[in-house]
């Protein structure tokens, strides 16, 4: 799904998306409705650059829970608009397309979940925060990327733990633990797993001398390894990194370039936070539909409009509540998803 042309006119009026006339109108009307608009990091660039706030889940998640405004406008997908509204079940939670999915999250359902518990009764359930709310609901603590590995690092050794969804995220935290009692879900988003092994070797192939931040979620995290522990690329210049953690060390990086293994859309923070550095796709394709379906006009709907509303059953809100919580409490100066 191709991103919308900044210089398009939004339907029904004669602003042209991205100008400053638009930017201003956006956020007159959010003003005017008590809103705060937030937008994940892939989203398209139009997006990120008139939102109030751009990040990570987590850094969303923590915004969403301690904004004043009685409005959130997600420019995201799905759960983490769920999230939202889990963590503030006071404030009315917008996103601008309803049908923004996410194919991490479809990978396991509350049923398999609650499957996979009675088969493994004691186990502590760890749930990745890429997952509905009635998933988050059964579960004893959600992670991001970032801290995925000192919250089951939390977990006493000799406890067994449950991890879902993500397979390569999982792995992950398997092998720097070094923990077998570790059992991973065998899930995984579209968009990462796509980004392979065989592209990353040549992309650094071509690139010798360029830094490497590597999403966890990804498909090559272990071929990133091999190629550290071949001597293809220098071991210092590969970091597997939430997209909160790329943003901070690109900020902080003296690198002339940078390979970036994840969703496009993150191109777009990381060369605002170091215009003098070269960044490139691994895979140019890695682009999500999903986070796509956020268009201009659709920000726009949904703050005339004040749809689509997000609702999350108070039950299953009240039971999720304390796992989200519990994953902002822990490595709380890092990065999320």
């Amino acid at each position: 799904m191709s991103a919308p042309a900044v210089d398009a006119l939004v339907p029904g009026s004669d602003l042209v998306a991205g100008s400053p006339a638009w930017t201003a109108e956006i956020h007159r009307l959010a003003e005017e409705r008590d809103a705060v608009i937030l937008a994940h990091n892939y989203q398209v660039p139009v997006i990120q650059d008139v939102a109030h706030h751009v990040g990570d889940s987590l850094a969303l998640s923590r915004i969403a829970a301690t904004a004043p405004q009685s409005t959130i406008i997600f420019c995201g997908v799905h759960f983490m608009a769920e999230t939202a509204k889990i963590l503030s079940p006071e404030k009315t939670v917008l996103i601008p397309d309803a049908a923004a999915g996410c194919s991490l999250a479809d990978s396991l359902t509350v049923e398999e979940l609650r499957a996979w518990k009675a088969e493994n009764p004691g186990a502590v359930v760890v749930s990745y925060v890429n997952t509905t709310a009635a998933v988050k609901a059964e579960t004893d603590i959600c992670c991001t990327s970032s801290n995925a590995v000192e919250v089951v690092d939390s977990i006493p050794r000799d406890t067994p733990v449950l991890f879902g969804p993500d397979q390569f995220l999982g792995a992950h935290v398997r092998r720097i633990l070094q923990r077998d009692n570790v059992k991973v879900w065998g899930g995984e988003c579209h968009v990462h797993a796509g980004i392979n092994g065989a592209e990353l070797s040549a992309k650094a192939a071509a690139h010798p001398d360029a830094d490497l931040y590597i999403h966890p979620e990804c498909g090559c995290a272990t071929s990133a390894l091999y190629l550290a522990a071949s001597g293809a690329v220098e071991p210092d210049r590969i970091k597997i990194l939430s997209t909160g953690e790329m943003v901070h060390a690109a900020g902080a990086s003296r690198s002339r370039q940078v390979l970036v293994a994840t969703e496009i859309g993150m191109i777009h923070q990381l060369k605002r936070a170091a215009p003098g550095i070269d960044f490139l796709a691994v895979n140019d394709r890695a682009s999500c539909g999903y986070m796509k379906m956020i268009t201009p006009d659709k920000l726009m709907r949904s703050l005339l409009e004040m749809r689509d509303e997000v609702h999350v059953d108070p039950d299953t809100a009240a039971r999720a509540r304390g796992a989200v919580e519990r994953m902002i409490a822990i490595g709380s100066s890092g990065g999320g998803e």
